[in-house]
């Protein structure tokens, strides 16, 4: 009897331990990672990065756009209106070789960020001449305000036309737009806008963030348009410019007093 129990009790423990070995390989099989066919989204809880490649990162004077989706947006559609499909010229980068060279030392001399060399061709870009309001030259001054930073106009003189010199009042007028508002990117919104607008818009909305101002829609524009033409004029393939050479700024140049 002893030895039947004891074969008895053997079966059972080797059917338990089958059991247990069965329902484990189940387990296993269960939890299988299976791993998706899909791309990642860029999406990561409503933010969106924006470095698109190495060299890319999108930002304006040492300010970093903030990663959400309007911002995106707004960027996106500035990109889409500076590319070639949209300009059909290259004429922005053929302004960037001729007027770099000239406006970056000057903008050095004044310890303004060199990001503000793309002002210009924000501001003039395709057209000469001058605006339908009064303003002219390539920093698009109006008269009043030329000669309130020493340019001369009138009696046949328009000293905004001259490159170096209107630069240099241009320097001088955004010097005093980031004391105001302690921000290179509201100083830009302000040369736009004019700096009495924005201030109404800051008090108005308690809010000194430039991307989260609701401003009208040239001024809530202007920003945007510089980082775009700051990315096409550095990387013109990439918007459709061909193999036109990206600029690269000459060394040594005579820095003006």
């Amino acid at each position: 009897m002893n030895r039947k129990k004891m074969i008895k009790k053997h079966l059972f423990t080797c059917s338990v331990m089958l059991v247990l070995a069965v329902i484990f390989k189940l387990n296993i099989c269960s939890t299988t990672v299976i791993k998706p066919t899909a791309k990642t989204s860029h999406r990561i809880s409503g933010f969106i990065s924006y470095k698109t490649d190495a060299t890319n990162d999108y930002s304006f004077a040492n300010e970093a756009l903030p990663s959400n989706t309007t911002v995106y947006r707004k960027l996106q559609n500035s990109l889409k209106r500076h590319n070639y499909k949209n300009v059909q010229s290259h004429i922005l980068h053929i302004k960037a070789e001729k007027l770099f060279p000239i406006i970056e030392p000057i903008l050095r001399a004044y310890g303004i960020p060199e990001d503000f060399k793309y002002l210009p061709l924000v501001e003039s870009g395709l057209n000469e001449g001058t605006s339908s309001k009064g303003a002219a030259g390539l920093w698009q001054f109006m008269p009043g305000t030329a000669r309130i930073y020493g340019l001369k106009v009138g009696k046949g003189i328009d000293e905004r036309k001259n490159i170096r010199k209107s630069t240099i009042a241009a320097c001088k007028y955004i010097k005093e737009l980031y004391v105001e508002f302690n921000s290179w990117t509201l100083a830009a919104a302000a040369y736009n806008n004019g700096s009495i607008k924005l201030e109404k818009a800051i008090r108005s909305q308690s809010e000194k963030n430039y991307f989260r101002m609701k401003l009208n829609r040239e001024t809530g524009n202007y920003v945007y348009n510089l980082v775009a033409m700051k990315a096409i004029i550095g990387n013109p393939q990439r918007y459709g410019y061909g193999n036109y050479i990206t600029y690269v700024a000459p060394k040594n140049f005579i820095v003006y007093n």
